[in-house]
């Protein structure tokens, strides 16, 4: 199926996919490549050193200027606006124009702006208006200005509360669905004195640890972790305010917010885990079954992805 090009459309790029169609008053410059079955609507403009994927949906109103790359499923919507020089002017060219990356299946919001160099990992989603000013994690839900991560798409939300079905009421655990993953109530004692939340290793919490570490004076905004092990297994304990813990396993995602000293999560080996959301005066604290090892993180969440693949 040969590309349609409307007869009020400017395509000169030859590199067009079978099935995309070129719509009134959009113009697409002669070293474009454009891949197949994709829907430019009116008004889109298309710069030489632009490269897009198939099945990408560019809405009215969107120019993509040169170093824009842009993966498979894409959606583009109305007014989007991206650009690739942090210190314009007038007559005035870099060497090289910064590239900007939307991975696959990234969905951009109506009158959103991209800022030059960020890259949109796969299957994230930005909302309207948005000012991206930093580059936004896989599956994250990002908005406002300057854009913060607010969600990740597909995460099924899991309170820390006595009413959700995932967090245990008493001590004990629960698996919560997402590979081998448990979330777990502590024991905790409290009296006129204080209270005392206590687990047991190899017990309550199912590894021996062979360090330990504390996240704190993180700002609100801020997203830690965004990696895997390859071996190492993690318990998370929000010793002081709250966080949320975003666990993934390639096909099932949950978020559990730890905001009680007596809630843990278990992340096992391979599972993707992701904090964000700290209260000002959160303390995380994480025990680790393994010593500290650079090459035992997966840190490409791409890589992780092939790695999960390979192991199956």
């Amino acid at each position: 199926m040969k590309p349609f090009v409307h007869p009020n459309g400017l395509c000169e790029s030859a590199n067009i996919g079978a099935g995309t169609r070129v719509w009134a008053f959009a113009h697409v410059l002669p070293g474009a490549t454009i891949g197949a079955d994709c829907n430019l609507c009116d008004h889109v403009f298309i710069e030489n050193d632009v490269v897009v994927g198939d099945r990408v949906t560019i809405k009215s109103g969107v120019q993509l200027w040169d170093g824009v790359r842009v993966g498979n499923d894409v959606f583009i919507g109305p007014n989007a606006t991206f650009t690739n020089d942090r210190f314009p002017r007038s007559k005035v060219y870099p060497e090289t124009f910064a590239q900007t990356r939307l991975e696959d299946h990234v969905s951009v919001g109506a009158n959103a702006v991209l800022l030059p160099g960020v890259t949109i990992g796969r299957n994230a989603m930005i909302g309207a208006g948005a000012v991206v000013t930093r580059s936004v994690p896989p599956n994250a839900i990002v908005v406002g200005n300057p854009a913060r991560i607010v969600g990740y798409v597909d995460a099924r939300n899991e309170q820390a509360q006595a009413t959700t079905p995932d967090v245990p009421t008493t001590a004990g655990a629960r698996r919560l669905g997402v590979g081998d993953v448990t979330v777990h109530r502590l024991t905790r004692v409290a009296d006129m004195r204080g209270s005392l939340s206590v687990g047991e290793f190899e017990r309550s919490v199912p590894f021996s640890p062979k360090r330990y570490f504390l996240v704190f004076d993180v700002p609100g905004r801020e997203v830690r972790g965004e990696h895997a092990h390859r071996q190492c297994h993690q318990f998370l304990v929000c010793a002081r305010g709250s966080v949320s813990a975003l666990v993934d396993d390639g096909k099932h995602r949950a978020e559990v917010l730890l905001d009680q000293p007596d809630i843990g999560i278990h992340i096992p080996p391979m599972i993707w885990g992701t904090q964000y959301r700290y209260s000002d005066d959160a303390v995380l604290l994480v025990f680790a079954s393994h010593y500290y090892d650079a090459n035992e993180y997966i840190r490409d969440y791409s890589t992780w992805l092939a790695e999960l693949g390979a192991g199956a």
